[in-house]
């Protein structure tokens, strides 16, 4: 080793799974260097108010632009109105900031299915990871606002049936509903939809009834034990009415453990440093502002200044699923033939990496009104100038009051898009907005449009797993080259992703048409698009934003796993990898809170194996 130790651990990326990893190992008592390659943005309203989570993801200060090819055919490449040709890609919004892509998501804290947990717990002979075991680690990081007096009341009897915690670094709720009453047409519009959801899911008494008893909260362990389907609320990561997440938990733990603790914003890792044993030592990187590629909007150049970091104990990668499998690569360790194409020396062949790539399929009904919302009125969706007057929704958001407290969603539905599914694979949400997907200056629409109505249809549990992270070269600054291999042209051959899909849009329409008083057109996918010109539009217009699995969990021996269930990277000593990238499958709906719970694991892992083993 060429240096002496500048932390016992060294954390590359503030994100859902680095932050909250940082942040848990100082305060086991260790000491921490976390790596983020952005700035902090904390005084920066985009992303301090929920509603303005669109806005934060093309702000030039935060965003990283990254640009994915859904297929390789440049004909049906070009089908999508969203590709941008001088990109050669679809736009796919990334965060290059202190907290990651958690201070510009729609803050949607979802819990995923048991199934999910005894999977990785089945693939890899690990019973730590079986869902009971694996629901401590929500209860341990949640804060719960939205059942506190309940949680309270179960307190005092001693019991815990929900299965929330309320004493965890992030809070959670829920959108009060009473805010949307002002608005006649919105409540007919949400009350319409409800009916149709209830009538076409056609539940259970005994299910209506437990719904009715848990509130419709979809984190209710009571729920999450029979996978239930149904109307629902929407909990989101906010106190207060204000975005909250790893940024705000990291710096609480900075300020109260400054000599464990220390933060690099403005620090872009290129390699792992390894010594001859191949155990990961510390971690190369530039320090400047806006020398990744992807973040370059804001028109800065150049290459940074080179540095390295030492750790005494490991090194732990969580750039998420594009950045941690191209870091690992250039330090010399995936697909060997891969590596040498690009002339960087193998350290280990690990074909697994990159491999993998999954998402979830989303797509959107777009209703155009015959009026504007009366609830967004007064809403311009910006923070004031220096010395301005707010308008008054944010007048009211300063009071923790009003639309803007919320991620624009007004009703939220879990289903499946057949009976046959082994667990409710689509959720959708009706959202007071006009939203398509993700292309440049696609945020501009919720503040240009105040009389469209959105559907948002996710779903989940997909088969595709043929996509691919690979690198486009060995230049650490460039953006590696992203492949989904959409439906077909992946290793969906039964179409079960399409159908579900084409579903959810039947069902959308459905939920939708007890309101057509109210509806002008149907603008997207268009009331005439039905049968195969569906399946087409859905080919044609799908997109996602919860990439994962590019660096999967497996038991050894197995040649595509690349680490194993205590995060281990094959083939090195003092290497972890700690984010969205390690799932075999992706999870549940939204994938933010799978890889909370993960960093929680991770910590405890990490922490317990660093107690047991003196320094090196």
């Amino acid at each position: 080793m060429s240096g002496e130790p500048d932390r016992e651990f060294i954390v590359v990326g503030s994100g859902a799974g680095g932050g909250p990893l940082a942040a848990n190992l100082a305060k086991a008592g260790f000491t921490v260097l976390l790596l983020e390659a952005g700035e902090d943005a904390s005084d920066n309203y985009n992303c301090q108010v929920p509603c303005f989570h669109a806005f934060a993801s093309e702000d030039e200060k935060l965003k990283w632009d990254f640009f994915v090819r859904h297929y390789g055919s440049e004909e049906r490449q070009r089908r999508d109105p969203k590709f941008v040709p001088g990109e050669d890609g679809v736009l796919y919004p990334r965060a290059g900031t202190l907290g990651g892509c958690t201070v510009h998501n729609a803050m949607i804290t979802l819990y995923p299915h048991n199934s999910d947990w005894d999977h990785i717990a089945e693939l890899t002979g690990d019973p730590s990871w079986e869902s009971g075991r694996m629901r401590g680690y929500f209860e341990k990081l949640e804060r719960c606002e939205y059942q506190h007096l309940r949680g309270l009341a179960d307190h005092l009897l001693g019991i815990n049936p929900s299965r929330h915690g309320f004493d965890g670094w992030l809070t959670t709720n829920v959108a009060d509903p009473r805010m949307v009453f002002p608005d006649s047409e919105l409540v007919k519009l949400i009350l319409d939809s409800a009916g149709a959801a209830l009538e076409e899911l056609q539940l259970p008494l005994e299910n209506m009834l437990e719904d009715l008893y848990t509130v419709a909260d979809p984190n209710d362990w009571r729920l999450v034990e029979r996978s239930a389907q149904g109307l629902r609320q929407t909990p989101l990561a906010t106190h207060a009415g204000r975005r909250i997440g790893p940024r705000e938990y990291l710096k609480q733990v900075e300020k109260d453990h400054p000599d464990r603790l220390m933060i690099q914003t403005g620090a872009l890792a290129t390699r792992v440093l390894f010594d001859e044993g191949n155990r990961a030592v510390g971690v190369e990187y530039r320090a400047g502002r806006h020398l990744y590629r992807a973040g370059r909007g804001s028109g800065e150049e150049g290459t940074g200044e080179t540095r390295q970091v030492y750790a005494s104990r490991e090194v732990i990668l969580a750039g998420g699923a594009f950045n941690s499998p191209q870091l690992l690569m250039l330090s010399g360790i995936g697909p060997k033939e891969h590596l040498a194409r690009f002339g960087i020396p193998l350290r280990v062949d690990l074909p697994g990496v990159g491999q993998n790539l999954q998402d979830r399929y989303e797509i959107a009904v777009v209703n155009r009104l015959k009026s504007d919302f009366g609830l967004l009125k007064n809403a311009t969706f910006d923070a004031p100038a220096a010395g301005a007057t707010p308008d008054p929704v944010f007048t009211e958001w300063l009071a923790g009051k009003g639309v803007y407290t919320t991620n624009g969603a007004v009703i939220s539905v879990i289903s499946k898009s057949a009976a046959s599914r082994p667990e409710p694979d689509l959720f959708l949400f009706g959202l007071a907005g006009l939203f398509k997907g993700y292309f440049p200056g696609y945020s501009k629409l919720f503040r240009e449009h105040k009389d469209y109505f959105t559907w948002g249809i996710l779903k989940a549990h997909t088969n595709n797993t043929a996509g691919e992270v690979t690198l486009r070269s060995n230049d650490p600054l460039d953006m590696p080259q992203i492949d989904f291999k959409y439906f077909d042209e992946g290793n969906d051959a039964s179409q079960e992703d399409l159908e579900s899909v084409v579903h959810g849009i039947e069902l959308a329409r459905r939920m939708t048409r007890g309101a057509r008083s109210l509806i002008e057109a149907e603008e997207l996918p268009g009331e005439d698009i039905q049968g195969d010109d569906l399946r087409q539009f859905v080919k044609d217009n799908a997109w996602g934003h919860h990439a994962s699995c590019t660096n999967r969990m497996g038991p050894e021996g197995d040649r595509m796993a690349v680490v194993d269930s205590s995060f281990r990277v094959f083939g090195t000593r003092g290497l972890r990898v700690v984010d969205a990238s390690v799932f075999p499958c992706i999870p549940g709906f939204f994938i933010v809170t799978p890889i909370y719970m993960i960093s929680e694991k991770a910590s405890e892992v990490i922490a317990a194996d660093a107690r047991k083993n003196p320094r090196r």
